[in-house]
This record gives C-alpha cells, sequence and structure tokens, in this order.
C-alpha cells in the first residue's frame, strides 16, 4: 500500500509541475493559428504582406523572454525553492496571458506580452525537470521525466485542434476567432499557479538549505510513508549533500568548468542542439507548410491537427512502456536512427515525385505524409523526451540549478535559430531540407554511440560516480581497512579529485 501511493503521489507531483510544460507547448503552438484568422489580422491593423513579419516577431520574442529568464530562475530558485519558482513563472505567464487577449488594436502591445508570456514559460522550463528528477523515485525517474515531453505534445496537439475548431466555428468577423484560442492559455497558468500552492517542497532542495526534518517529511510524504528505504534514501541524499558542502562552501563558475561538470555541460548542451538538428522542432513550427511541401493541399491544417495526436500518443506509450526498458541511451540511439531514414525516404519521394497543390493527395504523397508521422512517432520516444529526462537527473545537487539553467537555455537559443531558418530553408532548399534533417539525425548516431553514458536506474546521488568516470577522473579503490563504505570512498575521492582540478 505505501509504495502504491508513494507511486501515485510522485506522479501527481510530476504531472502537476508538468502543467509548465503545457504552457510552453500551447503558447507557441496556438500563434501559428491566430495568425492566419481574418479577425486577427483585422483587429491589429496589419496587411498581408507583414503577416510573415508578424509571426516571425510573435514567436521570437516568446523565444526571447524564455531564454532570458532562465538566468534569471536559476538564482531565484536556489534560494526560494522549487513551488515559489513555478509559483512565481505561472503569475507571470498568466499576465502575459491576460494582455494578449485583451484586443488592443495594436501589434506592440501584443508583441510584449509574448515577451512576458515568454519569461513564465523560460522560468517553467527550468524548474519542471529538476523538479521532477528531485521528486522521483530512481526505478520509475525515466518515465516521471518523460512526462516532460508528454505534456508538451498533449499542449500541441491542443492548440492545433483549438485552432482548427475556432477557424470552423467561429465567424471570421468576430474577434472571438482568436480571443479564445489565446485566453484558453489561462486556463493551465491558473491550475499550475495554485496547485503547487498545495505540494511538497523538493526533499534535495530542502537538505540542501539545512532544513533537514522538512525534507525528510517530504520525502516520507512523496514516497508514501516512513520505512527503512526511506529513511536509507534520506541519508543518502544527506551525505551526498554534507560531502559537496564540505568540499567547497558554494558554487562557482570556476567549478562549472572542472572536468566532471565540464564533460555533463557538454552533454546537455550536445544533447539540446541535437533536439533541434532532429528537423522535429521545425516541424512542429511549420508543419502546414511543411506538409503543403509534400502535396497535402487543402487538407494540410487537418494533417496538422493529427500530427499532434499521433505525437501524444506516442509520447504516452513510450513514458508507460519503453523508457525503463529500454534506457535513455538505447531511446537516443533508435529514434535518430529511424529518423534519419525516414528523412531520408520522404526527400527521394518528393524528389522523384514533385507534389502537384492542384492533383491533391497523391499515393507518392500520402507516402510522404506517413513518413513524416512515423518521423514525429520516433522522435516522441526518443529525443522529445530523453534528453529532458537527462538534464534533469545527471548534475549534483550543487550545480543542478546552474546546469539545468544552461541545458534550458541552449534549447530556447537553437529553437530560436532553427525557428528562424527553417522556412528559408523549406523556400529555398524544397525536398532538400528533408535530406539536410536526414543527414543530421546519422551524425546524432554517431554522437550517442560514443559519448551518452546510460544512467537507467542510478540514484541522483550516484551519478557523481558515473560522470568522474567518464570525464577521466581518478576513483579510489576501496582498502581493507574497515572504515566506511565502498561508495563513501568512492565518492570522497571523486570530490577531491575534482577540487584539485
Amino acid at each position: 500500500m505505501t509504495k502504491a501511493l508513494g507511486t501515485f503521489r510522485a506522479f501527481y507531483l510530476v504531472a502537476l509541475c508538468c502543467v509548465g510544460s503545457f504552457l510552453f507547448a500551447y503558447d507557441t503552438g496556438i500563434v501559428g493559428g491566430i495568425l492566419t484568422f481574418p479577425s486577427f489580422q483585422r483587429d491589429f491593423r496589419y496587411t498581408t504582406k507583414d503577416k510573415a513579419n508578424v509571426g516571425s516577431l510573435s514567436t521570437s520574442l516568446l523565444q526571447a523572454g524564455a531564454f532570458f529568464s532562465c538566468f534569471f530562475i536559476w538564482p531565484f530558485t536556489a534560494r526560494f525553492g522549487r513551488r515559489w519558482s513555478l509559483v512565481l513563472a505561472s503569475a507571470i505567464f498568466n499576465v502575459g496571458a491576460v494582455v494578449q487577449t485583451i484586443n488592443t488594436h495594436h501589434l506592440a502591445g501584443f508583441y510584449i506580452a509574448r515577451f512576458v508570456s515568454g519569461v513564465g514559460v523560460g522560468m517553467a522550463t527550468v524548474i519542471v525537470p529538476m523538479y521532477s528528477a528531485e521528486m522521483a523515485p530512481k526505478n520509475i525517474r525515466g518515465m516521471l521525466g518523460s512526462m516532460f515531453q508528454f505534456f508538451f505534445t498533449l499542449g500541441v496537439m491542443t492548440s492545433y485542434w483549438v485552432d482548427y475548431a475556432a477557424s470552423i466555428h467561429i465567424p471570421d468577423d468576430s474577434s472571438a476567432q482568436w480571443q479564445l484560442p489565446v485566453g484558453l492559455q489561462l486556463v493551465p497558468g491558473t491550475i499550475l499557479g495554485l496547485g503547487m500552492l498545495f505540494t511538497k517542497e523538493s526533499t534535495r532542495w530542502l537538505a540542501k538549505t539545512n532544513r533537514r526534518e522538512e525534507a525528510l517529511q517530504s520525502l516520507i510524504w512523496v514516497r508514501g510513508g516512513d520505512s527503512p528505504e526511506v529513511q536509507e534514501e534520506f541519508n543518502d541524499i544527506v551525505r551526498s549533500i554534507d560531502e559537496e558542502n564540505r568540499i567547497k562552501a558554494g558554487l562557482t563558475w570556476k567549478e562549472l568548468i572542472e572536468p566532471v561538470n565540464r564533460y555533463r555541460l557538454g552533454l546537455i548542451i550536445a544533447l539540446q542542439i541535437g533536439v533541434q538538428l532532429t528537423g522535429n522542432t521545425s516541424m512542429a513550427y511549420y508543419a502546414p507548410q511543411i506538409f503543403g511541401l509534400v502535396g497535402a493541399g487543402q487538407d494540410k491544417l487537418l494533417l496538422t491537427g493529427f500530427f499532434g495526436l499521433v505525437k501524444v500518443v506516442a509520447c504516452l506509450f513510450f513514458l508507460l512502456f519503453l523508457v525503463e526498458r529500454i534506457g535513455r541511451r538505447g531511446s537516443l540511439l533508435g529514434g535518430a536512427s529511424l529518423m534519419g531514414t525516414y528523412m531520408l525516404i520522404v526527400a527521394i519521394l518528393t524528389v522523384k515525385f514533385p507534389p502537384n497543390p492542384d492533383a491533391g493527395l497523391t499515393p507518392p504523397s500520402i507516402a510522404s505524409l506517413t513518413m513524416i508521422y512515423l518521423e514525429a512517432m520516433s522522435y516522441n520516444i526518443s529525443w522529445g523526451p530523453v534528453p529532458w529526462v537527462y538534464t534533469g537527473e545527471i548534475f549534483s545537487s550543487r550545480t543542478r540549478e546552474a546546469g539545468i539553467a544552461i541545458s534550458t537555455s541552449t534549447q530556447w537559443l537553437f529553437n530560436f535559430v532553427f525557428s528562424q531558418a527553417t522556412p528559408h530553408a523549406v523556400k529555398n532548399l524544397g525536398w532538400r531540407t528533408f535530406l539536410m534533417f536526414s543527414i543530421f539525425n546519422f551524425a546524432l548516431v554517431v554522437f550517442v554511440w560514443f559519448f551518452i553514458t546510460e544512467t537507467k536506474g542510478k540514484s541522483l546521488e550516484e551519478m557523481e560516480d558515473l560522470f568522474a568516470r567518464r570525464a577521466g577522473v581518478t576513483i579510489a579503490r576501496p582498502v581493507e581497512d574497515g572504515v566506511g563504505s565502498e561508495k563513501e570512498l568512492e565518492r570522497e575521492v571523486v570530490m577531491q579529485s575534482a577540487k584539485s582540478n
């Protein structure tokens, strides 16, 4: 009963905080649809020739707000904790959402609101993987960490279908056509903020800030009750934090570039760049244009909606059945291999059978669309969820805030780069866009094979030893003097070795 209750509570906590991921996805996805609505164009008084510029700025300003907020939230969460950080993120996001919904008739106001919402979204994307990793039991940490991507796909799918429903059921002369999709952002934003007021703070953050009794009670609650295993886990957490603090009193930039941490930072930065190199994020932003490129014709908006549904189903399947079986490394290898293959097939089909916009869906077009759907499924069982899981789990308690902030800022920076480059690639490269992403995916297979370390089944406290070995830091062998356990001896030498570097 205790274990079942603990599993339920862990799922509840992580699902609640992952509403922040839903916000990220919904706010990103909704703008592409509303910019096509005649009502939005009329209310904000811009011409058809300005549409591309309006779309670019609406997306870019959200990303800019998210990028800069990553560095603000890092010291804030280190001082005030994960719960209050997510409450703050929710409040800032909701302010932006309210202003976006108001018909100001001025694009400047809409742009400012997008930036403000981006600040809230960026803060949430830093805290969610951190909180998830710190509260999850190690045996289901991959599953719970994958919920970040699951809620992201859910948000994207919801935005696609809300836009589609608004375009069909609300007249073009009504401002509600765009205000309803935008205003609905307030629902998950409010759920996140209010929900976090009534949850437990991160056990590891409480222990790190010397609130040990609160930390123990938090761990007992999230594990479903007290037990010898819970006490042992708590002792491991406290021991690890005490060892880190004994070596160094406070985190410095110099510590971040020591061999163990430099290696981990390099991995998560490369992983977040790799996410963009897969091409899936570009497809999410410009799905209608991509579908038009392979011959979807007038069905491209409807097909975009089903594109979102496919992602949700694939990610849910991965979360429930795969992540704790095939591990992080296997998921990344398999996903990149499949995506590279599917992209290559689309490139070949598109060049051999050029789509005709007036011909509708032809057999080659259907085949290309099938490959794109399969590519989306492959992404959401690999490069969609796994980098967020990996980012949340590989850092020590001392470096977790900084590491995840740097990782997330990298994601937003290259998200911006690829969102700006993709429409130009589609326009100027045509079918070669798919070939380009195919090459990128096969290159990622090589990267994962040589550099990514498997972390499945490891506790957060065991990561220091694991990555010290990968970074080439010497680990002492245990001695037969009866003092301390092998694990304690190894940790001590790892920390001393890191200090000497």
